[in-house]
């Protein structure tokens, strides 16, 4: 399995080297984006570029894309353990930004991780009409109409009882979008068809919501050491979760639905003679995961 770490670090630290290491923001933002972590939407690029690699696109093409969505995503974890959002002390396994540097600088910290993608992404975007595409891509299901739009909606709901379809709109958004932004990014690089895409994104529809399943039944029976950060949170926080509203088995029925989803989709670009071994083995690695 790709090692999504070692690929996407190098260009990480770059973007870095040009920045202030004294800096307090520069620091709380490098002691986030460089705490290691899955870096499991750098890997999900890499994979569905793979699997593009008769269509146009090579892994050297993306890897830009990849380091972009990357900081936006360690900048959401940043603003998400705040207090005035999920208020966590514990992520991948140490005290989370503001316990180290402080809520303001935690703030500019995620403010600079999210600055410095779009920075990057607009600087990869006057490259040609599909880098446009690509970079468009990822902002658009990073705002309103994705990630934040998830974020939204959860602090919305707390402390109320959701429906079921409410909180498939949230995680579509919270988790989803960046989970279709790694999957999707290659396609707007390639060559391939609308058919591609739209397989492409119901992979990644089914795999987002498999995730947060996974991720509530681990808040339930993970251990916390293992698992890097606090369990028993959503209890905790009375939240609407596939847990609290399906049960404990109800969840893992409904995870092995959206698993069974993902494969069928998988089956389908396998038949446009796709790569999809990357693919696989990361989506057997993301639904079979204990932390």
């Amino acid at each position: 399995m790709i090692d999504a770490n070692a690929w996407v670090t190098p260009r990480l630290e770059k973007i870095f080297s040009a920045f202030d290491s004294e800096d307090p923001v520069v620091k709380a933002a490098s002691y986030s984006l460089f705490a290691g972590g899955k870096r499991m939407r750098p890997a999900l690029m890499y994979a569905g570029t793979v699997a593009l690699k008769d269509y146009g696109v090579c892994t050297d093409d993306v890897l830009s894309y990849a380091s972009c969505l990357e900081m936006i995503h360690t900048y959401s974890l940043i603003h998400d353990d705040l207090p005035c959002m999920d208020d966590d002390d514990l992520r991948r396994g140490r005290p989370t930004c503001h316990k180290v540097y402080g809520e303001g600088i935690a703030v500019l910290a995620g403010d600079m991780l999210l600055n410095t993608a779009h920075e990057e992404l607009i600087r990869l975007a006057m490259l040609s009409g599909k880098a446009a595409k690509a970079s468009y891509n990822i902002s658009h299901l990073a705002g309103i109409a994705g990630m934040i739009g998830g974020q939204s909606i959860d602090l919305e709901s707390e402390g109320k009882k959701i429906s079921l379809e409410r909180l498939h709109e949230l995680q579509n958004k919270k988790t989803g979008a960046l989970i279709e932004a790694a999957v999707t990014t290659p396609y707007y690089l390639s060559d391939a068809g609308e058919d591609v895409l739209a397989a492409m994104k119901d992979y990644a529809l089914h795999l987002g919501l498999a995730f947060q399943i996974k991720d509530d039944i681990l808040d339930v029976e993970a251990d916390e050491e293992k698992l890097g950060k606090s369990t028993g949170k959503d209890e905790r926080d009375d939240k609407s979760t596939f847990v609290t509203l399906l049960g404990l088995e109800g969840a893992k029925a409904k995870l092995e639905e959206e698993e069974n989803a993902c494969y069928e989709a998988l089956d389908y670009l396998s038949s446009k003679n796709m790569d999809i071994i990357l693919l696989k083995e990361l989506t057997d690695f993301n639904l079979k995961r204990d932390y």
